[in-house]
């Protein structure tokens, strides 16, 4: 109407429409913001509790598993990427809006140049397919890196009186750091997967907004299509191929999922299972009857009967390795 010469109520109403929806779309992106961090800091706060509760329930059995420092990386670090999972699959489907939407419009106005769009459709597949397979590789080598150096990190802490003692600081160094180089190499790799799905998808996108062009000037030429109709041709099928966003969203995806997993693996450890009754009053009485404990294939107890009276002390020496701290945990019922 503006472009027509006209200044009336309708130019009027249009311009304060376009205002209207720019201001929406300004707020909508602040609340979206805000929305984001919320739900990203409960859902870390959410894997951490339940994480930290299943670990603390399986008593020693995770620690033996993982070790304390990968335990603390999958804490830390893991359960951050985990928890951007909501978020992430509400940023995604709004990402795969657009596009679908370009695809239904170029539908509505002429089905022979949405039927050339789709004849590539097979080919982006593909391409957003080895993405998330190489990616997902590559970032879960990453993460079992980071948790093997944070595992190092601890035993170095745990003991670093008789590192410095031992004057073997150096060696130590070395040792906490030996994963480092694969750990830039899983990095690197990271970058590159997607930077070489960037680059296919820039060769493959202009291909098929070429492909939907043709066939649009085609129809226009035979008077099937109008200039304006053309116009809005082009304009959807750049819509519809938007895949660089759903890229970078199906890898922030791919990293909370590969978190999850992580995550996982700890919750499946079984827990400690505990009976229902109550201990009763008294001093007690410790009474092992035919103890036997496997630790890493071989038997660390066998046959182990003892009792101690309540009130009691009883010391226990052997060389490492023997099984007393096996038989600690079992005492104070911390292992099976």
């Amino acid at each position: 109407a503006v472009l027509a010469g006209g200044h009336g109520p309708q130019a009027a109403r249009w311009t304060a429409a376009a205002a209207a929806l720019i201001g929406l779309s300004v707020l909508l992106d602040a609340i979206g913001e805000l929305l984001t961090g919320t739900a990203n800091a409960r859902g870390t706060a959410w894997a951490r509790t339940r994480l930290l509760r299943h670990v603390l329930r399986t008593g020693s059995r995770a620690a033996d598993r993982f070790g304390t420092g990968d335990l603390v990386a999958r804490l830390v670090g893991n359960a951050a990427y985990a928890g951007t999972a909501p978020a992430n699959v509400a940023a995604t489907l709004a990402a795969v809006i657009p596009p679908v939407g370009g695809l239904v419009a170029l539908a509505l106005l002429d089905l022979w140049a949405a039927a050339a769009f789709l004849l590539g459709m097979p080919l982006l597949a593909a391409l957003l397919r080895v993405f998330v397979r190489d990616t997902t590789d590559s970032i879960a080598q990453y993460q079992r890196g980071q948790g093997e150096i944070a595992g190092r990190l601890m035993e170095a802490i745990g003991g670093a009186a008789t590192i410095a003692a031992a004057r073997t600081a150096g060696r130590e160094r070395a040792r906490v750091l030996e994963p480092l180089p694969e750990l830039g190499r899983q990095g690197h790799r990271m970058w590159r997967v997607q930077g070489k799905s960037s680059a296919r998808a820039v060769m493959v996108v202009p291909l098929l907004q070429i492909a939907v062009l043709a066939v649009a000037g085609l129809r226009l030429a035979a008077g099937e299509l109008s200039v304006g109709e053309l116009l809005a041709v082009s304009r959807y099928a750049v819509l519809a191929s938007g895949i660089g966003v759903i890229v970078g969203r199906l890898n922030a995806l791919v990293h909370a999922r590969t978190a999850a997993r992580r995550l996982a693996e700890v919750l499946a450890e079984p827990a400690m299972e505990y009976g229902p009754h109550r201990l009763p009053s008294g001093p007690g009485t410790l009474e092992l009857s035919g103890v036997r404990a496997r630790r890493g294939g071989r038997d660390v107890l066998r046959g182990v009967d003892l009792v101690v009276p309540g009130g009691t002390s009883m010391a226990l020496v052997g060389r490492s390795g023997t099984g007393k701290s096996v038989l600690a945990a079992v005492a104070g019922r911390l292992a099976d």
